[in-house]
């Protein structure tokens, strides 16, 4: 281009264009002229350094910054990736800090503490620290920034960080890395996801090391795996694309979850409490025989209404196995647990995504009168059933909008839902009479349970 711009430039001077500028005597004519002739010298100079192969030598300096992945066939370049993967990631796994060190770290941190001391709360300032730094290691140093010193000031007037927050920081940290890096052991793509199968294969391999999970029988294995599995893509993966992130997993409680299991003494109320618990995964799929009456391992209609208090409403089942995916009419217990999930998580927006997609019957995004009224007709013919007298649709639906209070005021979206606070409650009422009938009787119940807690 720089020799292009020299030639040009030569060429302007021959021909006088600088003195022709400045001269102003000549015509229009022989002005438009000159300017014909250097365009047309510019495409010939472009067309002719534009169609050298000759490539500057700084080309050959820039890295290549995409590889593509190895085909399936390719079996020799995919163990020579997997084989690369495995020697980074033990390269990082080295990297971390093990027990003995993180034990010479506190030994060195109680060793430099600041006086004074704050109640039973030992203290460093930033000079300390950094002494810290210094004899702590090549592998602890990157925890010492002044960035995480900041991020840990607790209001000291001496301007100190609590050493046990600062510790149980480090902890967390190497114990995050170290969580990545076993994660990604079973990441076959090497892309930072894991696919349903690669989470299975994690959580198989990991049941051993729980516990809490000893008691479980061989056989259910499979069973409790595939329950601990639909939570993280429940949750995780929304879109259904069949994978989550790495990152997304680390983010989440859910690990921190199914890892609290390691704990032999764990309550039986947090059990109860833990989906990825032995008691709850049992609870589940004790569920799920139940309602299998004819004992073919799969759920019917009919057999699905059994659910919890069995009250939902048929208008509202007939939707869910019209939106969910049914083998012959009839749900498996993989997409079972995606119900009972959502069913039981009413207040989380992924939740309120499946029940919402559910509720739109025309696929508009958005909830109208027609579909409010067309299932809550069903909960009136219930209360019909049961002898009582039905409600009027139209208190029940200005009270759903006073709820919501939608951007528009006709249409009711899955953003309006989540961003109300209520979203959980319009559901409730639109496919569970006795949800319905609590709701309407919740003046009554806290006046109850005030009488109660006063006697």
């Amino acid at each position: 281009m720089e020799e292009l711009k020299a030639r040009l430039k030569a060429y302007n001077d021959k021909n006088g264009t600088k003195d022709k500028a400045a001269d102003g005597k000549l015509a229009d004519a022989e002005g438009r002229s000159a300017k014909e002739e250097e365009d047309e010298e510019f495409r010939k100079l472009y067309v002719q350094w534009k169609g050298n192969k000759t490539h500057h030598v700084t080309y050959k300096a820039i890295p290549k910054f995409y590889y593509k992945l190895p085909a399936e066939d390719e079996v020799l370049l995919q163990k020579l990736r997997e084989e690369s993967r495995a020697v980074f990631l033990q390269r990082k796994s080295r990297e971390l800090l093990i027990n003995d060190e993180l034990q010479n770290l506190w030994f060195l941190l109680e060793s430099h503490h600041t006086p004074p001391q704050m109640a039973d709360e030992q203290l460093i300032n930033w000079h300390d620290f950094q002494q810290v730094a210094a004899e702590a290691g090549a592998k602890a140093r990157p925890f010492f920034t002044a960035r995480v010193f900041a991020k840990l000031q607790q209001a000291d007037v001496y301007g100190r960080v609590s050493i046990m927050h600062f510790f149980n920081y480090v902890m967390r940290k190497v114990w995050l890395h170290q969580t990545r890096i076993g994660l990604s052991l079973y990441d076959c793509t090497g892309q930072g996801y894991l696919r349903e199968g690669d989470l299975e294969n994690y959580i198989t391999e990991l049941i051993p090391t729980l516990p809490q999970l000893d008691g479980l029988e061989r056989s259910f294995h499979s069973f409790y795996v595939c329950t601990a599995v639909r939570k993280f893509f429940f949750f995780l993966d929304p879109m259904r694309t069949g994978k989550v992130k790495i990152q997304d997993i680390l983010a989440c409680s859910f690990l921190d979850d199914l890892l609290e299991l390691r704990d032999e003494e764990l309550s039986k109320e947090m059990q109860k409490q833990n989906w990825f618990s032995a008691t709850s995964a049992l609870r589940v799929y004790g569920q799920y025989l139940n309602l299998d009456r004819d004992h073919n391992g799969m759920l019917s209609k009919h057999e699905l209404s059994g659910y919890g208090t069995g009250t939902l409403t048929d208008v509202f089942l007939d939707r869910v196995f019209q939106e969910c995916l049914t083998y012959e009419g009839e749900m498996d217990y993989k997409t079972y647990l995606d119900f009972v999930l959502a069913l039981e998580n009413r207040k989380e927006p992924q939740a309120m995504q499946y029940l919402f997609r559910i509720l739109d019957l025309r696929h508009r995004g958005y909830l109208d009168v027609f579909a409010l009224n067309f299932f809550f007709r069903a909960i009136q013919n219930q209360m019909r059933q049961h002898g009582q007298e039905p409600i009027s649709f139209c208190d029940v639906k200005d009270e759903v909008f006073d709820m919501v209070k939608p951007a528009d005021s006709l249409k009711i979206t899955l953003q309006d839902l989540v961003a109300c606070g209520q979203g959980d409650t319009v559901i409730t009422i639109l496919i569970d009479l006795n949800g319905f009938w609590m709701y309407e009787n919740r003046e009554a119940q806290v006046s109850e349970q005030a009488e109660a807690a006063s006697s």
